[in-house]
């Protein structure tokens, strides 16, 4: 093979046929994880970009045409083949229809798969060539987290946060949300105050950290005219901008200790005064905070006032950084593509996003749009971003294949017919592999010894 190396998965709940095609295509130069169920495939499709997944129709749970559009939908470029022992023509209909390049029946020769395999890889290329054609073919992802108005992901911490973000949006509670920088903060923001009834009126974010000390408490709640050098007029401040609304404070453990007191009172009486006058305005707003540092800790430093800090925490959103949710990698790369290539025409390859789902996203989304946007510029005229196109940091990052995944029958299973040349030819290749040693071809049969040199007492073997 030319290019880069095929990453395929390999799912079939029959262990000595799984291990022997995954053994025979790592000869022919694939790279082959196994998965012996319908859940272990899908958990192994969370964690890495496969080429090829190459999987058993009929299985206990999940089973292959689930696990076909579950790998369609997340990689739309990847190769799928079905093999199945059970197979009548209304099976092979409905997995074409979930995306499968092929069918085919069981028994089969090594041959057949190869060519089947070769047939669609081909396919593919030829497919690739004229992505617009394709994307203007396929249905646009429609993530469950829509109504979070941009807040996507479908990993596990992310689920959590969207019950959260349900539960809490239709209270008037203070809400303080921490994360890394990046993580999208002012989005979950945005998300709250969009499915909370205070919707119809405005919401106001006011980074702390980017106005100047002097000037944040005339931002934070307005002025009178000559109320400081420059203040040529009235003006209202964010509390009273973001009335019946949502107000967001990023940043807000950068404010001064003084500045801290007065927004307290804000909260607390729900009330204040323009800077330089002394009538009082009553407002009725949500303040959501957020903070990259540890406020809990500035409070034991003293940095920050205890009692603003249990004000603003009533409610704690926490936003887990990208490295802890890399499975939500391929929701968001193709968010990106459709916003900075909206004409459909451009898509990831899978060796380009193996290195974006290993990269450790110290910047988090905000990097991740930011690369996104560098590919789809350098890529310009070109229907597919491939590594070459990505940050230089990204495109050094070693890339971990998941541990290759062996089982093997229960001991004393006696496999019929076909099964149990498999089994002979299993073993065999084992002890090859070790050079006849039983203990370490046990290790990688994942089998007893005992098993082991039973099993070839009863084959016969010479070992």
């Amino acid at each position: 093979m030319t290019g880069p190396t095929p990453h395929i998965l390999f799912v079939d709940d029959e262990a000595a046929l799984r291990a022997l095609m995954a053994e025979r295509l790592r000869e022919r130069g694939f790279e082959v994880v196994e998965a012996e169920s319908g859940e272990k495939a899908l958990e192994r499709l969370d964690q890495f970009a496969f080429d090829i997944i190459i999987t058993d129709l009929r299985m206990p749970g999940i089973d292959g045409g689930r696990v076909i559009e579950a790998a369609r939908g997340r990689y739309p470029g990847i190769v799928a083949i079905v093999i199945t022992g059970y197979g009548t023509m209304k099976d092979a209909v409905d997995v074409m229809k979930r995306g499968a390049s092929d069918f085919i029946t069981k028994p089969f020769q090594f041959d057949e798969l190869m060519h089947v395999l070769e047939k669609a890889l081909e396919q593919r290329r030829l497919t690739s060539e004229n992505a617009y054609l394709r994307s203007q073919l396929e249905d646009r992802y429609k993530n469950a987290a829509d109504q979070f108005g941009g807040v996507l992901g479908r990993s596990r911490p992310m689920r959590a946060l969207f019950q959260l973000l349900e539960t809490v949006a239709p209270s008037s509670s203070t809400i303080l949300i921490t994360g890394e920088t990046g993580v999208g903060k002012e989005v979950v923001a945005r998300a709250i105050h969009h499915n909370s009834p205070r919707r119809p009126h405005r919401f106001v974010a006011l980074n702390c950290s980017a106005i100047p000390e002097t000037l944040l408490e005339a931002e934070l709640f307005g002025h009178v005219r000559g109320a400081f050098t420059g203040a040529v007029g009235t003006r209202q401040g964010r509390f009273e901008q973001a009335h019946k609304g949502t107000l967001f404070l990023d940043e807000v453990g950068t404010m001064s200790v003084g500045l801290q007191m007065k927004v307290l009172r804000a909260l607390q009486e729900r009330e204040f005064e323009r800077v330089g006058d002394s009538q009082t305005i009553k407002v009725d707003v949500r303040v959501i905070a957020a903070s990259n540092s540890d406020l809990s800790r500035m409070v034991a430093g003293g940095t920050f006032r205890e009692d603003l800090y249990y004000r603003l925490n009533v409610i704690p959103i926490e936003v887990p950084p990208l490295r802890e949710r890399r499975d939500d990698i391929p929701v968001l790369v193709k968010h990106f593509l459709d916003k900075f290539a909206p004409d459909g025409a451009m898509h990831v390859s899978q060796s380009a996003m193996r290195a974006l789902m290993a990269y450790a996203w110290p910047g988090n989304v905000r990097q991740l749009e930011n690369a996104v946007e560098r590919a789809v510029a350098l890529g310009a005229g070109r229907q597919e971003i491939d590594s070459a196109d990505l940050p230089p940091e990204v495109q050094a990052t070693p890339q971990a294949t998941p541990a290759p995944f062996v089982d093997f029958p229960d001991e004393g299973l006696d496999l019929p017919g076909y099964l149990a040349s498999i089994e002979r030819d299993l073993i065999q290749r084992a002890l090859d592999r070790t050079r006849g040693n039983r203990n370490k071809a046990a290790d990688l049969l994942r089998i007893k010894r005992t098993t082991l040199v039973e099993k070839l007492r009863r084959i016969g073997a010479t070992h």
